[in-house]
């Protein structure tokens, strides 16, 4: 991959984290719940999302899956239910005041990990936006396990870098509300985004 081709893609992979998705949902949810210092971990979970979307797709199980009807399915489905669940806990959160936000109950460490990367990995429209945009990148005439691995890298650095600001944004945010009320409200409307990204994902259709 020539540097001028890899800096077009560097450009377009922070535009694709920047956009408002569920990878930013679960950040500033994560942030929100339990600050910066913690919510950390589940960085890299998304970033083993990322990596897991890719290996699908330099596999070539991506198409089978796109072609797939019931694949396609069972992997939106998955997704739907992982999504809505998450919403649900993030509705039903303790309300906790600032002052308690050092003790309160969330993921730990294996959890947020395993949190990031449920996130991107069942998420077939990521699928199908590698299928289509990542093509466009590879030069054939050259090794592809290496051009592969630069764009896994760069995806990987993005949306760490973008998702590890909307979560300072929202640890900040935390670190303003001041009582149970207030934490209670936001914890409702991440758990609300939880759920209408769920329904959004359950309208999501395969290519014709």
């Amino acid at each position: 991959m020539e540097l001028s081709v890899w800096l077009t893609f560097v450009a377009a992979a922070f535009a694709i984290s920047l956009s408002p998705g569920t990878a930013a949902i679960a950040a500033m949810s994560t942030g929100s719940q339990v600050g910066l210092a913690r919510g950390w971990r589940l960085l890299p979970g998304l970033a083993l999302g990322i990596t897991t979307q890719m290996a699908i797709v330099a596999l070539g199980l991506g198409a089978l899956i796109i072609a797939s009807s019931l694949a396609f399915q069972v992997v939106k489905w998955l997704g739907v239910g992982y999504l809505a669940w998450l919403g649900w806990q993030q509705w039903r959160a303790p309300a906790k005041a600032l002052d308690e936000a050092a003790t309160r109950a969330g993921p730990g460490a294996r959890g947020l990990l395993m949190r990031g990367w449920m996130i991107n990995a069942l998420n077939p429209k990521g699928t199908v936006f590698m299928l289509a945009v990542v093509p466009q990148f590879l030069d054939l005439a050259r090794p592809l396990p290496l051009q592969y691995l630069a764009i896994t890298a760069t995806l990987c650095v993005s949306e760490m870098i973008v998702m590890a600001g909307y979560m300072a944004v929202a640890a900040r945010v935390l670190g303003m509300l001041r009582s149970p009320k207030q934490v209670g409200w936001m914890n409702r409307t991440f758990g609300a985004l939880f759920m209408a990204a769920a329904a959004l994902l359950a309208t999501f259709k395969r290519a014709a």
